[in-house]
């Protein structure tokens, strides 16, 4: 029994932890040379897409994309031409890059590749079940009709002069002659007011500096990168998002409740709109799936819209040149004493359009978009074949940066989209830039093929709204001394730095 005791003592020793630590930096040294072995002379698959080298097994290219993705995608294209792949945590992520690369994966056929597998762990807990990636393609086609038509022409009249409403409602919080603030605070704060006051009703705007603020936050933090590698993790931000989650869908089901009982459905919001929807099948959408599209479209915008909103007014407190065009732009189409805001006048400030345009070509919100390969595709007009179980994406933003669609595409310059060709748009969506339906078109902000972005035309109303409403309160300038805000890849939408203060001075 006593040598027993004894051998197990031993091997709580300081020595027994120096050799097993030991042996286990050794296993990790063997195991990262044989990955780099096999990436250096191990067989290859000679169909399959040039493979970024790397020296950690599994992490990959993680730390090196995740830090500035756009400048890692460039020079790794300059290397291996439009298509490669990098290992990602376990991941095999493969890019196709230019108007091409966009083309590819963007109309890619949806036996091949799509976007449910490589976006429901992230989104599902957070939007809920029966909706968006959680649903068959079809349902999805289905939900976003509803909410298309939802965001008719006629809609988006009545917007304009709501989000004046709201935006000059809160900012009579810089009530100082002159002083200074923080942007970034403002507009994520001022796009859910205005998004949740036009979209979402009555109730839930009422409820938006109570019940629902705090909800919003939590489910907000469930769109991390962290979230995008682990559906589910046992952390307070999880429990949190989970938890925001059955309590905001509760918060729509009692509206969705009491607006039955009360017999009152004239309302003119997209939540009575998706209460009386009808799928294509002939099943209406549950009180469920409208509490969780609610929520889906509560929350799909907001961080894409707030980021644009930013980096906008940032370009207009950088530049005295634009923050001159665009006030004097006010004035010439509403008159010296600028008469309110309306949507066919919205639709003539072409220098605001142009400024919002040349802000989403510089400062895209969404660095990626993804698809998951479930069959092997073959990219055109060459031997290359994606693989099944390999992530697929598009990165408009490469194309948007780069000479060969845009001169000087480093500059922001905003007289630029003077001379680009508009595409024959539709009455309805004159108003919402030049970016182009064809997956071809080198400016894709908001996506293209099946899955682009249904939001663009409420993004652009809301977000010029803003804006316009803004430089007619207050002249905005950078704070003497601070630069430019550089981007913030740390999150899965791309924002400016914080902090970021701007100087205001109101308007007599």
């Amino acid at each position: 029994m006593g040598a027993i005791v004894n051998l197990l003592q031993s091997c709580f020793t300081a020595q027994a932890f120096v050799n097993l630590a030991t042996i286990a930096f050794g296993t990790l040294v063997v195991y990262v040379l044989n990955d780099w072995y096999n990436q250096k002379f191990g067989k290859k698959d000679p169909n399959a897409p040039p493979m970024v080298p790397y020296w950690i097994p599994f992490i990959g290219s993680m730390i090196d994309f995740g830090t500035n993705p756009v400048e890692f995608l460039t020079e790794n294209r300059k290397k291996y031409g439009d298509v490669f792949t990098f290992l990602m945590f376990g991941r095999k992520m493969t890019y196709a890059l230019g108007t091409e690369g966009n083309n590819f994966v963007l109309n890619a056929k949806h036996s091949h590749v799509n976007a449910e597998d490589a976006y429901r762990p992230l989104t599902k807990p957070v939007f809920g079940e029966g909706v968006v990636y959680d649903c068959p393609n079809h349902r999805l086609m289905d939900q976003k009709r509803f909410a298309k038509e939802g965001l008719s022409f006629d809609a988006l009249r009545t917007y304009v002069p709501i989000i004046v409403e709201e935006t000059t409602e809160y900012f009579k919080r810089w009530n100082k002659k002159t002083g200074e603030a923080e942007v970034s605070v403002a507009f994520a704060e001022l796009i859910i007011n205005t998004a949740s006051r036009c979209l979402m009703g009555k109730e839930i705007r009422s409820q938006l500096d109570e019940t629902v603020a705090h909800l919003i936050h939590d489910l907000d933090n469930g769109f991390q990168p962290i979230n995008f590698l682990f559906e589910r993790l046992p952390l307070p931000s999880y429990r949190k998002r989970d938890e925001a989650h059955i309590k905001l869908t509760n918060v729509f089901l009692n509206i969705i409740n009491n607006r039955r009982r009360n017999n009152d459905m004239d309302n003119q919001d997209i939540l009575q709109h998706f209460m009386t929807a009808t799928y294509k099948d002939g099943h209406q959408m549950s009180d469920t799936e409208v509490a969780h599209m609610m929520i889906a479209l509560l929350m799909a915008g907001q961080h894409t819209s707030a980021a644009t909103s930013t980096w906008a007014l940032m370009r207009i407190a950088h530049d005295p040149e634009i923050r001159s065009q665009v006030y004097a732009e006010q004035k010439a189409i509403f008159g010296d004493d600028l008469k309110p805001l309306n949507f066919n006048d919205l639709n003539k400030c072409k220098v605001l359009d142009n400024l919002v345009r040349e802000t989403l070509r510089m400062h895209t919100p969404i660095v990626a978009i993804m698809r998951k390969v479930v069959k092997p595709v073959n990219y055109p007009e060459s031997d290359i074949v994606v693989p099944a179980g390999h992530y697929l994406c598009a990165s408009p933003i490469i194309a948007q940066l780069s000479e060969e669609y845009f001169e000087n595409p480093m500059k922001f310059d905003i007289a630029r989209w003077n001379n680009i060709a508009q595409d024959n748009e539709e009455e309805d969506e004159a108003i919402f830039g030049s970016s182009g339906k064809g997956a071809k078109n080198p400016y894709l902000p908001f996506g293209a093929g099946r899955h682009r972005c249904i939001g663009e035309p409420f993004a652009y109303v809301q977000i010029k709204t803003i804006l316009a409403t803004m430089v007619r309160m207050f002249e905005i300038e950078s704070i003497p001394g601070r630069e430019f805000p550089q981007p913030n890849y740390s999150k899965l939408f791309v924002t400016p730095e914080t902090p970021i203060p701007c100087k205001y001075t109101r308007r007599d």
